[in-house]
């Protein structure tokens, strides 16, 4: 790590985190004693027992790391928790110096006989805003030694699901049982497009984007292509998990049929050897057209470090990361944590491992950390770019005390 890159310069500098999940983000105690009180059976009530079972420092592949999911969904099913862990969330980003977060979820995981979706939606904002408000009252904040905290809230529709991953979908695929697959796929992501709009617009609700997470491979964005339509004709934002476990023409379709402004993870981007498509023949050429256009119309790159190494059986090594071929054709790259728990990480651990493991320079390190307040779908483009210009002179002004070189 570079010397003048401190632990303690980077937990203080203020920083985002745009692609945070709130399903993956629980403290570890809190599911614990939810489920306690709850009667949700987990195989361990010890937070080693839990480490050593679910939450591994590694996993042996995508589908091994979500498992995890449904200890903390089956413990988020009621308003009450939700409103709770949305604000131990903010709480611990606070507590590291990030002053911005968008916390995604899907809402439709999460419908039982005791929670619906706007039900959800309010309890994770009232949190949120809860730890919000508690910060900006602060002393600190008053004298100008410290920036205000604020949050959106992204609401992702689901690429597949099955009768097993909540109420709504099995209610839903029984309803529709003579319906193909990819059309009920596509009917349940729709109507989350609806409810995300009217919760926003009729509700007031800070939702400031849509996503599509879940099972990349064999599930394409373009079964999706109405809901993004929907959203894209409502002006919400939209970010789309694309190039984690697929090639660059799934990055393509998010872009493409789905309007993305950002891309979640986008690890495969530069990958020829990952193209799918064999009406693709110039896979070169291919990937340098999408790099470019990525680069140029600034669609920023959501980077989740750990996460990709703990899903990626062949990403061995960081030192291989496609981060800094990203920094290199200067896209706008934003580090993120994905989920703060099934990773064990946080933002500043994230940029620790970027700066010691892909020797991110000094000059690097200031560009994301702006990078993630200029990416944000953040209130409205005055309130964003003040913010952002005042982000840089707090940057500044920590980098001089800390003697790093701008």
């Amino acid at each position: 790590m570079d010397t003048l890159l401190t632990s303690e310069f980077i937990r203080r500098v203020p920083k985002t985190d745009l692609h945070l999940h709130l399903d993956g983000s629980l403290r570890l105690s809190t599911i614990i004693e939810l489920a306690k009180s709850g009667n949700v059976k987990l195989p361990s009530y010890t937070e080693a027992g839990m480490n050593d079972l679910v939450f591994k420092e590694q996993y042996n592949d995508l589908g091994e790391y979500l498992q995890g999911f449904a200890y903390t969904c089956a413990v988020l099913q009621n308003a009450e928790n939700l409103e709770r862990v949305a604000f131990e969330l903010a709480q611990d980003c606070i507590a590291e110096g990030v002053r911005y977060i968008e916390v995604r979820f899907a809402p439709q995981l999460l419908v039982s006989k005791n929670l619906s979706i706007k039900e959800s939606v309010q309890a994770v904002a009232a949190g949120l805003h809860k730890a919000e408000l508690a910060h900006n009252a602060s002393s600190a904040v008053a004298s100008g030694d410290d920036l205000e905290f604020g949050f959106g809230i992204i609401l992702c529709a689901m690429r597949r699901f099955n009768k097993y991953m909540g109420t709504y979908y099995s209610h839903l695929l029984a309803i529709l049982e003579e319906t193909p697959e990819k059309e009920i796929f596509s009917v349940a992501s729709l109507e989350m497009a609806r409810v995300a709009v009217a919760l926003r617009d009729n509700y007031g609700l800070p939702i400031v984007g849509f996503d599509l997470a879940g099972e990349e491979a064999g599930f394409p964005a373009s079964y999706h292509r109405d809901a993004y339509q929907y959203v894209h004709s409502h002006f919400m934002a939209k970010t789309v998990h694309a190039g984690e476990a697929y090639g660059p023409e799934s990055i393509f379709q998010a872009i493409t049929e789905c309007y993305a402004n950002r891309i979640g993870h986008g690890t495969f981007l530069f990958s020829e050897e990952a193209i799918r498509d064999n009406t693709i023949k110039d896979r070169a050429g291919y990937v340098n057209q999408l790099v470019e256009y990525v680069a140029s119309q600034r669609i920023t790159m959501e980077v989740c470090l750990t996460s990709n190494q703990q899903t990626i059986p062949s990403l061995k090594s960081l030192s291989t990361h496609p981060i800094s071929k990203m920094l290199e054709r200067n896209l706008a790259v934003s580090i993120c944590t994905d989920n703060r728990l099934v990773s064990h990480t946080s933002v500043t651990n994230e940029y620790e491992i970027a700066i010691k493991e892909l020797a991110i320079t000094p000059r690097q390190f200031r560009n994301i950390v702006i990078a993630g307040f200029k990416g944000s779908f953040y209130g409205s483009y005055n309130h964003k770019r003040d913010c952002v210009r005042k982000v840089i002179a707090q940057y500044d002004k920590l980098a001089k005390e800390f003697g790093v070189n701008v």
